[in-house]
């Protein structure tokens, strides 16, 4: 693409924080394009609680105005750098929650690059020239092809799109803990998160249980393929569970009144692992626990932050061979305000995919 056909950028941005829900199409200024670049027309973006963290500052971190969110982004490819050899122009691809790293240090030479000191966030971040990164909420992103994912031509892009921050954020750990035949997986609250952790653990070949509050959605993640359902508002609902689970991945933002940690670390078998992966307001820190309650079977507790390209490229290839796809609820891409209320207020079932509609205005005098 010559630069006189170079097309303006322009997203759904918040410019007040006071009215983080009223998003305004705005113009801004990409990445500037290096050799190693890939550019995407955006036509899919994902709506993640992320989003929805950064625009209310519950995270703490401070806007930086005007602000385009979205970070589970797919579309086609419009140009590629001199150095870029996996994708081309007109291949379909996608970029999640990250679009740089420095490349360089143990973790990126790992294959490690989503725990670098140094990555870049999709949005709300800078890169190392200045430019200041915005999302996919939006006519277009560019990003290192590090942190460009092709996209399976048995995935629909409105099913990627999501798998590009909450999908991984689930596979990475259930990956890198051996979820699969013969180990049996509990996935905690069933909710953007927690019901591709249901999906991707059953593709893989666990036994899967669904632990949520009340029978509301027992029915949805049996159909997503729970083997068993457990009610956490049944008192005593962890006995008969005790030394059951090798891995337990918990997704709530926030552990409700009389839910225990302690309960959830008992039902794990020797070295399980709890892991976390909800991320809630800085204000709203996990329930306290003491030693003994990972003593009697050796627990473990952890994190895991998205997923690594490697992570994302076998999720997306087990998702194509094994048919998963996310509940997801389709939008005009005008209406992401509404989508991020609906988030806040636990009303969407179980994922928002955003569809563009923002028409592409090429720059003048380029």
């Amino acid at each position: 693409m010559s630069a006189q056909q170079e097309l303006e950028f322009k997203g759904y941005a918040m410019t007040d924080p006071s009215a983080w829900s009223t998003l305004t199409v705005t113009p801004f200024t990409p990445k500037t394009f290096g050799p190693d670049d890939v550019e995407i027309a955006i036509t899919h973006c994902g709506v993640c609680g992320s989003d929805l963290h950064t625009l209310t500052g519950g995270w703490g971190a401070t806007s930086r105005l005007p602000l385009v969110v979205g970070h589970e982004d797919v579309g086609k490819v419009t140009r590629v750098g001199a150095n870029v050899t996996s994708l081309k122009p007109g291949d379909r691809a996608g970029v999640g929650a990250q679009v740089g790293s420095c490349l360089q240090c143990r973790a990126c030479n790992d294959n490690y690059e989503n725990y670098c000191p140094h990555m870049i966030h999709t949005y709300n971040h800078e890169h190392p020239d200045g430019v200041f990164t915005q999302g996919g909420y939006s006519t277009g992103i560019r990003a290192h092809e590090r942190f460009v994912f092709p996209i399976p031509d048995a995935l629909e892009s409105r099913h990627a799109a999501s798998m590009l921050c909450a999908g991984v954020t689930v596979f990475s750990p259930l990956k890198a803990y051996g979820a699969g035949p013969g180990k049996k997986v509990g996935v905690i609250g069933i909710g953007g998160l927690g019901h591709y952790a249901i999906l991707f653990a059953k593709a893989m070949g666990a036994e899967v249980y669904a632990f949520t509050r009340g029978t509301g959605k027992a029915a949805d993640a049996r159909q997503m393929g729970a083997d068993h359902v457990v009610d956490t508002t049944v008192n005593g609902y962890w006995k008969d569970l005790g030394m059951t689970f090798d891995i337990l991945i918990s997704t709530v933002d926030q552990f409700p009144a009389g839910v225990s940690i302690r309960q959830f670390l008992s039902m794990l078998y020797v070295h399980g692992k709890f892991i976390s992966v909800g991320l809630p307001d800085v204000d709203q820190p996990l329930p306290a626990i003491h030693p003994f309650d990972v003593l009697a079977n050796g627990s473990l507790v952890g994190g895991s932050h998205i997923g690594s390209k490697e992570d994302v490229l076998e999720m997306l290839a087990l998702a194509a061979e094994k048919g998963v796809r996310p509940w997801i609820v389709e939008l005009p891409m005008r209406e992401a305000g509404r989508a991020l209320e609906d988030v806040r207020a636990g009303r969407v079932r179980y994922r928002y995919v955003l569809e563009q509609d923002i028409v592409p205005v090429a720059r003048a005098g380029l």
